[in-house]
C-alpha cells in the first residue's frame, strides 16, 4: 500500500491542510465548506483531498470580501 504522504502533489493543488490555512479554517470548517458546495475536490483520494489552487483563492477572496462588506 502506497503512504499517501509520500505522494507528490500536483503543481496548481494544495492539500486540505494547506487549503484550511490559506481560508482560515479548522480542517472540521474545510469539511463544512465542501459539504456545502461552496469548495470542491479536484484530486486526491477521500481521506486526502486536493484543491485547486485558483478555486481555493477564488474562495479565500470572496470570503474576505464578505466580511469586509
Amino acid at each position: 500500500m502506497v503512504d499517501m504522504e509520500s505522494q507528490i502533489l500536483r503543481p496548481g493543488y494544495l492539500t486540505a491542510h494547506q487549503t484550511a490555512r490559506v481560508l482560515g479554517v479548522s480542517l472540521t470548517g474545510l469539511r463544512s465548506i465542501v459539504h456545502r458546495g461552496q469548495l470542491a475536490r479536484a484530486g486526491g483520494t477521500p481521506r486526502q483531498p486536493w484543491y485547486a489552487v485558483d478555486d481555493v483563492t477564488a474562495l479565500a477572496a470572496e470570503r474576505s470580501a464578505d466580511r469586509a462588506a
